[in-house]
């Protein structure tokens, strides 16, 4: 049985994030020391409390047709670890760094940390701008 299922990344979960309190969609029928398991083996951190939620589904109309549907049901679970562990999944993603490289060409670099916490770092050529002298002289442009 798969007891986390995703986390919930908004605003509020981010703001609570940075106290310690992260946020995550979890299976309906597990119970508290199953999240809190789950949680410290995914992401090697000490859980200190679990707090879970129960949202119920609501009713929503349509407005062409005439008809009610249901949305699914689901539980949320507020996880808190020990000050000072972090869980990169709720990191919010750092300045993008413009670097000059031998040729005088800039360069765009961009550095995320994904769900395994391994530093990506993605490299972006910005395109070169061609003057009308350049294009007329030959020196720039497709060819």
């Amino acid at each position: 049985m798969i007891i986390l299922q995703k986390p919930i990344i908004s605003e509020k979960s981010m703001k609570l994030a940075g106290d310690g309190l992260y946020t995550f969609l979890v299976n309906r029928t597990s119970t508290k020391p199953q999240i809190a398991k789950a949680v410290a083996e995914a992401f090697k951190v000490d859980i200190i409390s679990v707090k879970t939620i129960n949202v119920k589904g609501e009713v929503k109309t349509q407005r062409r047709v005439r008809k009610n549907y249901t949305t699914k049901a689901f539980k949320k679970a507020l996880v808190q670890v020990k000050k000072g562990q972090i869980i990169p999944i709720f990191e919010t993603p750092k300045e993008e760094v413009t670097v000059t490289t031998a040729e005088g060409e800039p360069q765009v670099m961009k550095e995320r940390k994904d769900i395994f916490r391994r530093t990506k770092v993605r490299v972006e050529k910005s395109k070169t701008v061609v003057t009308q002298k350049d294009v007329m002289t030959g020196k720039g442009g497709d060819k």
